[in-house]
């Protein structure tokens, strides 16, 4: 029979259905309207009889990995089991309802994914409970109770930046997707899908890179435009990975990941001709490992990439002579080769060395420790002068959401959510209404954290970058006019009075003027050897003054709060030289 709609059989709408069902005589079977309570929890991303995720290049026999998710025998066993199970169940519904819970073995359990505090809750809605009537014709409802995650309460974790630097392809994305991938950070299924998309394109090999390469351009060109953003944890710290771009032509974006950094990341690519490119001038290895030192972090960790790639083959003597041309500009730059600096092979595609350590046969001449349980164990916490201090978090970026969002890591002091604080160099007083570390709602945040914070009191469009949200009974120093100590790097000429540069001063970028050249220092003795000097040349040390092309900046001394008062120049592409804050004048 038609209906209206023009359907063969088809009801014109669901109640027509149910009138035909009720008319029919019928009955659905009480099995189909009762709940299996004894399933596996439910988990995103994730299926329990999947076979485990083996990259394609991994596969030495080139064999299609079998994506079948369930043999035909353990169908036939779960599908019996689950009827067993519905059939217990049943039972105790109709005798003891109000005493129906969940077994035990099946609550779900606390997983450490980089989720936070927060307590999860999986409830069945209201469509899903089952019903029955029994024979004097009342209703009797099973509701399963709610299951809570629950977290341990115990101390704060350790909060780490990590920025991966080092020139362009040496494989910086590859590793940091790889770690999330190791950390439970991305799924097997998400990577499956990058796999896919990443062969469609014949970029069978940048899919690890995609977990931190999110925009279209990245994916399409294989470069780091913006700095990536993603964290993972492990049993004592949290970390937040901040993948730099390696292209010389991004080296602004590079400078603002590594001004967040509490320890550096050097990748290292070991292919015959990377490395040469990469460590030659003109490449970025040299570049990035000088900035930074310069943006103040202390700890330099340099993996030899690409240990596996056919012209290397996990070669001893290859890790050492790219180890041997590394040390002394390291040193140069200002790091300690036996303190400051931590030398390992891995391979970013094949993950050896960044959590598990490969069997002794593939390298028998380096057994770990493994990059994960290397960084783990080092020291980098705040000092307790940083948490004492007045606050002072410069501005990454902002945007509007439901309110105005501020983006950026907080140097010093301590923020608590309903705080009042000011931004510079607006003088507008702002009321913290909530605050994210890493995606995770908190009530306070201390040094060293990355944090998206909404404000209330100020617009978006009176906001951008290089501005400093401070405490207001402190505020932070603001002017045009500052003495500087900078050390010429790479300069083809002499540098006189009047000559301009870009100034990097924490997560600012403003066009300067040196004013005037006030004395040359002496790098071994630091004593004055020339006052008023007409010129530097290129490796001297020199106090100048300088001015702001622009409007007023906020800066302050390095000798008061040295994430503030170091800087960087920068002149046609290139790092000129370095300098720190000495006196605000104006």
């Amino acid at each position: 029979m038609a209906s209206e709609n023009g359907g063969i059989n088809a009801p014109d709408s669901w109640d027509q259905e149910d009138q035909d069902d009720s008319t029919s005589g019928v009955s659905k079977p009480a099995s189909s309207l009762k709940l299996n309570a004894n399933a596996a929890a439910f988990v995103p991303g994730k299926n329990p009889y999947a076979n485990t995720f083996v990259p394609s290049f991994g596969n030495k026999n080139n064999q299609a990995v079998d994506s079948t998710p369930n043999p035909p025998e353990k169908e036939e066993e779960a599908m019996n089991t689950n009827n067993e199970v519905a059939a217990n169940w049943e039972g105790e519904t109709e005798t003891q309802p109000e005493k129906a819970e969940m077994p035990e073995e099946k609550k779900i359990e606390t997983t450490d994914d980089g989720g936070g505090e927060d307590e999860g809750i999986e409830e069945l809605s209201e469509e899903e409970e089952s019903a029955e009537e029994d024979e004097g014709g009342t209703t009797s409802v099973v509701k399963p109770k709610k299951i809570i995650q629950e977290h341990e309460s115990g101390e704060k974790k350790d909060h780490v930046n990590v920025v991966f630097i080092g020139h362009v392809d040496a494989g910086k994305s590859t590793i940091g997707g790889h770690l999330m991938y190791l950390t439970g950070m991305v799924d097997k299924r998400t990577l499956e899908k990058y796999e896919r998309e990443a062969k469609e394109k014949n970029r069978e090999t940048w899919y690890l890179s995609w977990a931190l390469d999110t925009n279209s351009e990245e994916r399409e060109k294989g470069k780091t435009v913006e700095v990536g953003r993603a964290y993972f944890e492990t049993e004592k710290k949290h970390f937040t990975i901040l993948d730099a771009p390696g292209h010389k032509c991004f080296v602004p974006n590079m400078i603002g990941g590594a001004s967040q950094a509490d320890l550096a990341v050097l990748v290292i690519s070991a292919r015959r001709g990377e490395f040469e490119t990469g460590f030659e001038k003109g490449g970025q290895t040299r570049e990035h490992a000088m900035l930074v030192k310069t943006a103040g972090v202390k700890f330099l960790i340099v993996v030899i990439n690409k240990m596996d790639d056919p012209t290397v083959l996990w070669s001893e003597e290859r890790y050492n002579e790219c180890k041997e041309k590394l040390i002394p500009y390291l040193r140069k730059v200002g790091f300690n080769p036996k303190t400051d600096i931590h030398f390992m092979p891995v391979s970013g595609m094949t993950g050896a060395f960044l959590r598990d350590i490969p069997d002794e046969s593939i390298c028998p001449w380096y057994r770990g420790p493994a990059f994960i349980e290397y960084i783990d164990q080092l020291n980098l916490s705040s000092s307790s002068e940083d948490i004492d201090k007045p606050v002072r978090m410069p501005i990454v970026d902002r945007y509007k959401d439901m309110g105005t969002i501020l983006l950026g890591k907080l140097e010093t002091g301590t923020i608590s959510k309903n705080q009042t604080l000011t931004i510079m160099p607006n003088k507008q007083n702002v009321k913290v209404m909530q605050m994210w570390s890493d995606d995770n709602e908190t009530d306070s945040a201390n040094p060293g954290e990355n944090l998206k914070i909404k404000v209330s009191g100020v617009e978006e469009e009176d906001i951008t970058g290089g501005f400093v949200l401070c405490s207001p009974e402190n505020l932070c120093h603001t002017g045009k006019l500052f003495d500087a100590q900078i050390v010429i790097l790479e300069h083809k000429s002499i540098i006189c009075a009047g000559y301009s540069a870009v100034l990097h001063l924490h997560t600012s970028s403003e066009e300067v003027t040196i004013k005037a050249l006030l004395c040359i220092i002496d790098k071994k003795t630091g004593e004055k050897t020339q006052v008023k000097p007409r010129f530097v040349r290129q490796d001297q040390l020199a106090i100048a003054r300088m001015e702001v092309n622009g409007g007023l900046i906020c800066l302050e001394t390095f000798k008061d709060f040295p994430q503030m008062g170091r800087f960087t120049l920068r002149d046609e592409g290139k790092t000129i030289g370095i300098g720190k804050v000495l006196k605000v004048l104006d």
